[in-house]
């Protein structure tokens, strides 16, 4: 058995520094063992007690048995390091070090950190300060959480790796509170040695997973998360992560609208899009979706069937599905019939409101079987409503009764407030809520396709380029080497030279300043419009005097007739490289309808990209106005995706903005942009 198997599931525990004293947190881990039934060996040791809760205790770590799978280790960081160097030298496989004042209280605190690391040597470390790892699954609790002073934890399938220790517990104690079993949880920590990537590869293999929710504060392993994720994907275990941070406001770079536009944690969401993990909207949907996702059923479709017995809360559901993308058909006619003989009335909606039947096992029965048979729902909610506190397990009995012959999702909505009726139907098999946004959240996660297989890379050739920011004629020059075509153009070093190249340019002209250091000329009126040839010296004269150190000028003729969009490649250290797309212009981060995707893409991904824009609308022509060329934008976007992974690393950013989308079948053109090489 690998360490983390072995740390997930020891036979043997030493517990360094336990203390006789069950209510200090030296003296839980001990109590816990035994109250949540560990099987095995429990060695405290301490060299000032003899015995703890029955239990021989051992004046260090050399005088035990023989080596303990695992060790935890409840002394502060001034000893911790030498039990650490201990329980390595005794041959332990893995320790937890739960005390805290290490990398996360600053500079020395970090040389601690590594200092234990380095005690450690080839034995594993869970932490420091973390709250350890509960096996539900197997009955081995190796935590001080309070958490787990609940008598009866429910297993289940679903696991969970957090980064910090509290946001465990409190997963913890509120899954149980409502009905959801548990089989894995394992805190991290500051991660100096085990980090979450490692922990969410091993429960891949864990066979009692079915679902597994990360809570993140960041990643410190991009490249192995993303190998873990894509395991998860290939053995059917779906993976939900809440990361904190949604309110940053640093944005990856400052050079582009792009920069501005990505931010770091839009990264995220374009990271864990790729990777099929759902990234949760609310904290409680990191413990019912997941949940619901470990049952096993999925929806073919957000087609929604709700029959409730309060036509309120009805409404509420309705609200939430729709607002979440889902919809609500009304009832074909085989399964308006049906329920119509069992509530006596012929107008049958979605909703389906039962309230004046009255609240009858045979009615909840029939109905609930109605919509399941029904082709046109994928999916039902079933609104428990105030009714039902007198008769509790009516919805369920009916609910596990009726989905005995079909494949299809059905959730519950406890509308009333009573804990005890979710939890009771969460414990039966059957995913609740208390509230219409959890049911939405569960059900758009349900009737999420499966993440796509991994993506194949393609490489294209390099052309010659210098380092640093190009001035826009070499970006564009680069643009077109990867098949963008630009707007007819030409450079010039005086006004004069300018008024020379503006020649078979067109009728209409765009006069801009040529810099390498200026991202945005607009910013200082860098770009003048609707220049006549005739005109061109003069306004390239203007142009140079409010910028001497300029490289030059470029004229080009002025496009018309096209959409105007913004397409761009920024690069996250950390993430990868992602592309923008989205609506263009000047007013590109005002308008802030843009969609991210991490490389590489498909042309799937493409399409998916220009379909997820507000402005797809008027791409796929709006009242009247023609088409623009689609395709040539898909083209466009992958061609953008192409350089990125030729690129790699050295392409930090690019963009177009804007770039033109003519009509159908013109094409598109790059009228502005830049590209900075590291």
């Amino acid at each position: 058995m690998s360490a983390l198997g072995t740390l997930l599931r020891p036979r043997s525990v030493a517990v360094v520094g336990a203390s006789a004293d069950a209510t200090k947190t030296g003296g839980r881990p001990v109590g816990y063992l035994l109250k949540h039934g560990f099987a095995g060996d429990v060695w405290p040791v301490n060299p000032r007690v003899a015995e703890i809760a029955g239990l021989r205790c051992y004046p260090d770590v050399a005088s035990l048995p023989r080596a303990p799978d695992v060790g935890i280790v409840l002394v502060g960081p001034e000893r911790a390091e030498a039990a650490v160097r201990d329980l390595a030298a005794r041959g332990c496989q893995a320790a937890i070090v739960l005390a805290g004042g290490y990398g996360e209280t600053g500079e020395a605190g970090a040389a601690r950190q590594s200092a234990l690391k380095r005690a450690a040597g080839a034995m594993r470390l869970l932490g420091p300060n973390t709250i350890g790892v509960v096996n539900l699954t197997d009955h081995i609790v190796l935590s001080a959480s309070g958490a787990l002073e609940v008598a009866n934890l429910p297993p289940g399938g679903l696991s969970v790796v957090s980064q910090s220790g509290g946001i465990l517990g409190a997963l913890l104690s509120r899954g149980a509170a409502a009905g959801i079993g548990f089989a894995k949880l394992v805190a991290t920590g500051n991660e100096g040695d085990i980090e979450v990537a490692e922990m969410l590869d091993a429960l891949v293999d864990d066979p009692a997973t079915t679902a597994i929710a990360l809570y993140l504060e960041g990643l410190r392993n991009p490249e192995a998360f993303r190998r873990a994720a894509r395991r998860a994907a290939a053995a059917g275990k779906p993976v939900v992560a809440f990361k904190v941070g949604r309110s940053e406001a640093g944005a990856l770079a400052a050079i582009s609208h792009t920069g501005a536009m990505a931010g770091a944690d839009r990264m995220y969401d374009a990271f864990f899009q790729s990777l099929g993990v759902l990234r949760a909207e609310r904290f409680f949907d990191l413990l019912e979706v997941p949940s619901a996702l470990s049952q096993g059923r999925r929806a073919a479709g957000f087609r929604v069937a709700v029959l409730t017995s309060t036509g309120g809360a009805g409404a509420l559901v309705a609200d939430a599905v729709g607002l979440a993308g889902g919809t609500l058909p009304p009832p074909d006619a085989e399964a308006t019939a049906r329920i119509a003989a069992l509530i006596g009335e012929a107008g049958i909606g979605n909703p389906v409101d039962v309230t004046l039947a009255g609240l009858r096992p045979d009615l909840f029965r029939g109905a609930i079987g109605a919509l399941l048979d029904s082709p046109g729902y994928d999916s039902l909610v079933v609104v428990v409503g105030s009714s039902a506190l007198a008769q509790p397990d009516l919805v369920a009995d009916s609910i596990l009764e009726a989905r005995g012959t079909s494949a299809k999702p059905v959730i519950a909505y406890v509308s009333p407030h009573a804990p005890h009726i979710a939890a009771g139907l969460n414990a039966r098999g059957v995913p609740a809520s208390t509230t219409p946004e959890g049911i939405a959240a569960i059900l758009a996660a349900l009737a999420r396709p499966s993440p796509a297989p991994a993506k194949e890379s393609r490489a294209a050739a390099l052309p010659e380029l210098p380092t640093g920011r190009l001035n826009e004629s070499e970006s564009k020059a680069l643009f077109a080497h990867f098949g963008i075509p630009a707007t007819r153009e030409a450079t010039a070093r005086t006004p004069a030279e300018a008024e020379a190249a503006a020649a078979g340019l067109g009728a209409r002209l765009v006069v801009k300043l040529l810099a390498r250091d200026l991202a945005h000329k607009s910013d200082i009126g860098g770009v003048v419009l609707n220049v006549a040839p005739d005109q061109v010296a003069e306004v390239g004269a203007r142009l140079l005097a409010k910028l001497p150190e300029a490289e030059g000028l470029l004229v080009q003729e002025q496009v018309s007739g096209g959409i105007e969009m913004i397409l761009g490649l920024v690069r996250d250290p950390h993430l990868g490289s992602a592309v923008l797309l989205g609506a263009g212009g000047t007013a590109a981060e005002i308008f802030g309808d843009t969609v991210l995707r991490m490389l590489p893409l498909t042309g799937r991904d493409a399409l998916d990209m220009v379909a997820g824009l507000k402005v797809s609308r008027i791409l796929a022509g709006y009242r009247g106005a023609p088409a623009a060329d689609v395709p040539a934008l898909v083209a466009a976007i992958l061609a953008f995706s192409s350089m990125g992974e030729a690129f790699g690393e050295r392409l930090l950013e690019a963009e177009i903005n804007p770039l033109f989308v003519l009509p159908a079948g013109q094409g598109v053109r790059a009228a502005d942009g830049l590209a900075v090489l590291g």
